[in-house]
């Protein structure tokens, strides 16, 4: 600037002195830099052929640099506008003005922005990250979240689980109280503590609430890991049957095999519904799945009698009149529990036995029966009107299956159907019972249903040909028809396998018809 003013200087002082120098050029460039000055330029700010500028002195130069791409880009010239230029350069009340990564600066002098640079930052671009670093990130987010995600959810069970625990803790203490209310006097179920001295104590007191007829689960699994087997004292369709012991107590173990899963698991729900304990029902202790010479092995854990099957005990003793109407009264009892629905709030489903035979019939010492096998059973319940097959897919004894079964005119969505093919079966069992009483110095040798007219091991078509086409049964041998009690034992026998299964009894009426028949020999004696 102070150049300009000598110039100017200069200039007022040789037009008053009146001398007016050889050589103009010097007065055009003073006055020219009055009004106007040179700035540095680049690209396209630079007029063609030139590689500055000119900006009014009101104007002035600016440069600015721009380093938001990956290249400083610095770029000069001139203001031309001088409202733009201010709206431009004095964003701030400086000649300058700077963001992160861009920056101007604006001045008022001969080239005076050639060398300036406004300071600007680099931007830094993400780098990529390598799949490594993704993984490790994802992993880290899963151990963050899977734990969480486990922790809640074990809250929720075990919330769950408490909630119903406190509330069956709630219901038993007033079902233990109406329990004997509840039922009947003549199925003899009581609800005690728990003892612990031998197997059959704990089972005799551990009919709690929920706890069907086997033991409390937890014991279960305890006495299961516990029992040495013995010997085999028989063989069946779905496996073997072991003499177990238990601190010097014997058992029974029936060992299914893996294939048989299905009757495994309908006889171990069968014998842990709830009510299902009774004396003429076989005792269940356990259910367990254990592995023998790399097979697993399913067991079933029950009360061990030594006389064994009906089948085996009419074939090794003679009956007189008391031991057979015991047999077959015990039989009944049990049967009828079976059928009986007993609604409560605790209660049990009625329930068929489908599979009826002396060989599922097992003797006591006493002389008594129990039902046995639950395998194939169904149940009913009044509440929902469900009749529950289970999933087993395997039939009963094809030799005491009823004719409905057999013609397969059975109605499976009636559940007294079912009842009624176990009442023809039983039928069979009285039949079988009653050839063994010795009358008169008379007796008959043990036979099965149908021995003189099927196989051994009779088809279904052989069945189907004697009982439904032919019609026949067991021939009734002609002294029952001199003996008044056997006589009476013959027209039972009739009524339960009559063909039309409306026509036969029901296990209830059969169970009192022999509790008379046992009364009037009383009498008689």
């Amino acid at each position: 600037m102070w150049k300009i003013e000598i110039l100017v200087a200069f200039s007022v002082f040789t037009l008053i002195c009146g001398f007016r120098p050889p050589n103009s050029t010097l007065v055009e460039e003073a006055r020219r830099r009055m009004t106007r000055f040179k700035c540095a330029c680049t690209d396209h700010y630079c007029p063609i052929g030139q590689n500055y500028c000119e900006s009014s002195i009101k104007v002035g130069c600016f440069v600015m640099a721009d380093h938001s791409n990956d290249i400083l880009i610095v770029r000069r010239g001139c203001g031309y506008d001088q409202e733009k230029q201010n709206m431009n350069c004095q964003g701030r009340r400086d000649d300058n003005w700077s963001s992160k990564h861009v920056a101007m600066e604006c001045c008022r002098e001969e080239m005076c922005n050639e060398k300036i640079i406004p300071a600007v930052l680099p931007v830094l671009h993400d780098k990529p990250v390598a799949k490594e670093e993704q993984v490790f990130n994802y992993m880290v987010v899963l151990a963050i979240i899977v734990p969480v995600i486990v922790l809640v959810i074990s809250l929720a069970i075990a919330w769950y689980f408490f909630r119903n625990l406190r509330k069956n803790r709630q219901e038993s203490t007033e079902n233990l109280r109406v329990r004997e209310e509840l039922l009947p006097e003549e199925y003899g179920i009581r609800a005690t503590q728990v003892g612990d001295s031998t197997l059959k104590e704990i089972l005799d007191d551990s009919c709690t609430s929920g706890s069907g007829s086997g033991l409390p689960f937890l014991v279960q699994r305890t006495i299961a890991r516990q029992v040495t087997l013995l010997e085999c004292i028989g063989k069946g369709r779905y496996g073997e049957v072991w003499r177990g012991n238990y601190y010097g107590e014997s058992l029974a173990v029936k060992i299914f095999s893996s294939r048989d899963e299905a009757s495994w698991a309908r006889e171990t729900e069968i014998y842990n519904t709830c009510l299902l304990r009774h004396d003429n029902i076989l005792g269940y202790y356990a259910s367990d799945m254990t592995s023998r010479n790399s097979c697993t092995q399913l067991w079933l854990i029950m009360q061990y009698h030594e006389h064994g099957s009906l089948y085996d005990y009419l074939q090794r003793n003679v009956l007189n009149y008391e031991s057979m109407l015991l047999l077959a009264t015990s039989a009944a009892a049990g049967l009828v529990h079976l059928h009986t629905e007993i609604v409560g709030n605790q209660g049990k489903p009625a329930i068929a036995h489908r599979d009826i035979k002396s060989k599922n019939i097992l003797v006591k010492l006493d002389g008594t029966c129990c039902i046995g096998d639950l395998g194939l059973a169904v149940t009913h319940s009044q509440e929902n009107n469900k009749i529950d097959l289970g999933r087993n897919n395997k039939v009963g004894t094809k030799r005491y299956m009823a004719p409905e079964l057999l013609d397969e005119t059975l109605n499976v969505y009636y559940f007294d159907s079912f009842k009624s093919v176990d009442v023809y079966a039983f039928g069979l069992v009285l039949w079988e019972i009653t050839r063994r009483c010795y009358t008169n110095g008379m007796i008959e040798d043990y036979k099965p249903p149908f021995w003189d007219v099927v196989p051994s091991d009779p088809s279904f078509e052989d069945m189907k040909k004697v009982v439904v086409i032919d019609q026949q049964r067991p021939a009734i041998p002609n002294r029952w028809s001199y003996d008044p009690t056997l006589k009476q034992m013959t027209i039972l026998i009739r009524e339960c396998w009559a063909q039309n299964p409306k026509s036969r009894l029901t296990m209830l009426r059969v169970k009192k018809t022999l509790n008379s028949i046992t009364q009037r020999r009383r009498k008689k004696n």
